[in-house]
């Protein structure tokens, strides 16, 4: 290590905070790559007698660096509380496993019992769940009060490993007379989906002890939302529901009010941006009239309300003493129906409690145009549902990339899986369809795309992006499929990149256009695949730059998908 990194470490270790049993290091962008960077970490924690909390957020720790920072903290048992979030900047994914690996070890070891653990903002996916699986499951943290896990990446296969980590870890304390009771969980931006949802919530029906959960974007729709609201409806204890930016639906909205009715602790209840829509409104709306009584946030905020299910809520909170705001922004009242929410709550005495109404959408007249939309959408859904249950009774489609047989459980006769076509699939796009296109299915995808037009080109590569998943053979597919379009694309001498390029952060929502060109409702399949993109030799790396500096910036759209952005950002860095 250079003198003078030696001499910008003691400058930054002069700022660390001590005091209450916490020795904190936060904040200090701290580079500790090997043994000899964390010389003078080790030796503040060495010298720290009665260490309670560590914080290392806001640094990043190497495999090498962390495996000695854990020798410390092998004989510090009184630590209960480890802040680690955003420990990990800049560190590659297979990084960071051994380096929780060590870490969990050493807790282990010490003989701590946490209380807290905060992993949050640490990129590491569902192989990062493993690296702390083994601390979860043994007796550190059976003292466990608080898990935050906000904005890793875990994916559903992550939080299938957490749920079944935290599962173990409540049968073994109980048959240790010391049962895990967890009353804090923070898995916020994790992509977790309905199966991961599912997977938590069997989780949090064992535990029973659970006081705030936050779960805010992640793609959880109405069977993920459903199992999550009867497993609240066994943790009675419940103060804060936190559900921000899922896809509700009615029937999800209807199934958590009738669990809302059995809680009486709720404090606050943050379901903005859920699209619970006017029927589940009133579902919502009745649950709060009938109870909930130490109410004081209710967050039902862009989520295609109209006028007489607003005012359906306001009129639920006339006795709810405690309540502080009331978030119905967003929603579609129009300029009365504003008015007479404001009404409503006058004469409550309640009128500062509404928060602002500057986004209503205004009222909408069309009813009937929602009523088809919404039935679509329930066909869609139950479609969904169907092909789950065949999957989990074993008569799923098998994810193979050639087309497979779907077997009858009673009889056993084969019935052959429906043809696909390329243009079925560019219509209607799936994983199931790109699979069953078969192994040729890139080749055919390019031939067919007339590569010279741009549009076509970026419009085919979003169709094909928008079915990317982390299992195995739709990533494959997805990535060869991409391939050999894009590499069509770029080694023809009358394609224009710059074109090309503009025009997809268009359709991504990163950069404006005068046309009206709807964006794509998510973004992560085209970061993931992007991600493959820019590392293949097809790829103008004079993009790259232009590509990196869109990325960057602050866009919604974007923090809902963090982890890919993430990715795809350390990639573009790494060029």
């Amino acid at each position: 290590m250079a003198s003078e990194d030696i001499t910008k470490l003691v400058e930054s270790l002069a700022k660390t905070k001590v005091g209450d049993g916490q020795l904190s290091f936060k904040g200090q962008s701290l580079k500790l790559n090997t043994a000899e960077d964390a010389e003078e970490v080790i030796k503040q924690i060495e010298e720290f007698d009665g260490l309670e909390a560590l914080r290392l957020e806001g640094n990043t720790v190497g495999v090498e660096a962390a495996k000695v920072i854990a020798k410390a903290l092998e004989k510090k048992s009184e630590l209960k509380r480890c802040h680690w979030s955003d420990m990990f900047t800049g560190r590659l994914r297979s990084e960071i496993p051994p380096a929780l690996i060590s870490l969990g070890d050493a807790l282990i070891t010490a003989g701590a019992q946490l209380v807290e653990l905060d992993l949050s903002d640490n990129a590491f996916g569902p192989d990062g769940v493993r690296g702390f699986e083994a601390l979860l499951k043994s007796p550190a943290c059976y003292t466990l009060q608080e898990l935050k896990l906000n904005n890793c990446g875990m994916g559903i296969g992550g939080g299938k490993i957490l749920a079944a980590a935290l599962k173990e870890s409540h049968r073994k304390s109980s048959a240790q007379g010391q049962t895990l009771a967890l009353k804090m969980f923070v898995a916020g931006r994790n992509r977790l989906e309905n199966d991961g949802a599912t997977a938590l919530a069997e989780a949090f029906g064992i535990i029973g002890t659970l006081e705030e959960v936050h779960m805010p974007q992640n793609g959880i729709n109405h069977p993920g939302i459903t199992a999550l609201a009867q497993a609240f409806a066994i943790n009675p204890l419940l103060k804060v529901i936190n559900l921000n930016d899922n896809t509700f639906t009615e029937k999800g909205a209807v199934a958590m009010a009738e669990t809302l009715k059995t809680l009486r602790q709720i404090e606050v209840i943050n379901f903005g941006d859920c699209l619970v829509r006017s029927k589940g409104a009133v579902a919502i709306a009745d649950a709060v009239k009938e109870g909930l009584h130490k109410l004081k946030e209710l967050n039902l905020s862009f989520c295609e309300i109209k006028r007489d299910a607003a005012l359906t809520v306001a009129e639920a909170i006339e006795d709810k003493a405690e309540l502080e705001k009331l978030d119905l922004n967003g929603n579609c009242l129009g300029e009365e129906g504003c008015e007479q929410l404001q009404e409503i709550l006058e004469g409550f005495n309640m009128a500062t409690v509404l928060g602002s109404l500057s986004d209503d959408e205004g009222e909408e007249e069309d009813d009937e145009e929602e009523e088809e939309d919404e039935d679509e959408e329930e066909e869609e859904e139950e479609e969904e549902e169907e092909r789950q249950q065949l999957k989990e009774r074993g008569q799923g489609e098998s994810e193979s990339l050639t087309p497979k047989k779907i077997i009858d459980s009673q009889d056993s006769t084969p019935v052959p899986a429906p043809p696909v076509d390329i243009a079925t699939f560019l219509a209607f796009p799936s994983p199931e369809k790109l699979l069953r296109l078969g192994p040729k299915c890139s080749v055919l995808i390019a031939q067919q795309t007339d590569t010279s037009d741009v549009e076509k080109v970026v419009t085919t590569l979003l169709r094909i992006s928008s079915v990317f998943k982390d299992e195995a053979p739709v990533k494959t597919a997805v990535q060869e499929t991409t391939d050999a379009l894009l590499r069509k694309a770029f080694t023809s001498a009358t394609f224009n990149s710059d074109a090309f390029l503009t025009s997809l952060l268009i359709h991504m929502g990163l950069l404006k256009s005068e046309e009206k060109i709807k964006a794509v409702p998510s973004l992560y399949g085209i970061l993931m695949t992007l991600n493959h993109v820019v590392q293949q030799d097809y790829f103008p790396k004079s993009l790259a730059p232009v590509l990196s500096a869109f990325v960057t910036k602050p866009n919604r759209a974007l923090d809902s998908c963090s982890f890919a952005r993430h990715m795809l950002l350390q990639t573009l860095h790494q060029l």
